[in-house]
């Protein structure tokens, strides 16, 4: 929470910076950096609230509780991002049309510091991200990339137009509008993880057999079959079927799945919840 809330000072403040040089500065790539740097702070906005909605216990209401906000919130971030890159598209191409001077010298500067503050913030996000299993901050955190990779397309098409001169006077535009292509194959890219949370698709092949392997660990586990896990923002809701053997008391058979819940949940972190479904083993038993 504490780095989507700094992504929104940060963000805050370099769009302000950056709308205020590219007008002074006469330039159409650093706008347009801006208006990405604008989205950005809507963006963290939305994934704050999804963070907290996310955060909610289970209740009367949603039994499984509030994780789907999360991807819900990175689903929004990636349109937000497609509909950034469409308008820096639209304005870039109208620009590459429009005659006009070349940009100022000190928009360089002013892109340097931006490359460097959204990197960093980039990295920083990321790694919380991946520490805590949240789509939605990994998507925030592209967002800053997003806006570091439009400020060196801009500081590229800008180095080109005050190095050529004359006649290159739209370089920056041409800048933006490759910035904008990049940032719309992000936005796809995100936008395809946050729907694949959303339909519950099946998680790595690799996370499903070390469930099935923490099951077996159990003793009286005899089988393991129709192993299902899906993800609801942070948490994992996990699905088995556990065979042993049918001559097991309710009683017994209750204390092998509750076994069976406590080993899954040590092997596995940020399981929100087990379901066991317990069958007699349909093989061979083995002999006395």
């Amino acid at each position: 929470m504490q780095s989507v809330q700094l992504g929104l000072l940060v963000n805050t403040a370099l769009a302000t910076i950056k709308f205020v040089a590219g007008v002074l500065g006469n330039s159409y790539a650093l706008i347009a950096d801006a208006v990405e740097s604008a989205s950005d702070i809507l963006s963290s906005t939305i994934v704050w609230g999804g963070l907290r909605i996310a955060a909610r216990e289970a209740d009367d209401d949603f039994h499984f509780g509030y994780g789907k906000a999360e991807a819900l919130a990175s689903a929004i971030v990636s349109l937000m991002l497609l509909a950034a890159s469409t308008g820096i598209t639209i304005e870039a191409i109208r620009e590459i049309h429009t005659p006009h001077h070349s940009p100022a010298p000190f928009t360089l500067v002013v892109l340097i510091a931006v490359v460097v503050v959204k990197e960093t913030l980039f990295r920083r996000v990321l790694r919380v991200a991946s520490e805590v299993g949240s789509p939605a901050v990994h998507a925030d955190a592209w967002h800053h990339r997003s806006d570091a990779i439009t400020s060196v397309a801009a500081f590229c098409g800008i180095s080109v137009a005050l190095w050529k001169g004359e006649g290159y006077e739209a370089a920056d535009d041409w800048a933006a509008l490759v910035a904008a292509i990049v940032i719309a194959v992000n936005a796809i890219r995100l936008l395809r993880s946050a729907v694949f949370d959303l339909m519950d698709r099946a998680p790595d092949p690799a996370l499903l057999e070390r469930v099935r392997l923490a099951a077996l660990t159990v003793p009286d586990v005899m089988a393991i079959e129709k192993l299902k896990v899906r993800r609801s923002g942070t948490g994992l809701f996990v699905d088995l079927h556990v065979q042993s053997d049918p001559s097991l008391s309710l009683f017994d058979a209750h204390v092998v799945s509750g076994k069976v819940k406590s080993a899954i949940r040590s092997s596995l972190e940020r399981v929100t919840g087990v379901l066991i479904h317990m069958e007699p083993f349909e093989g061979q038993l083995p002999k006395p």
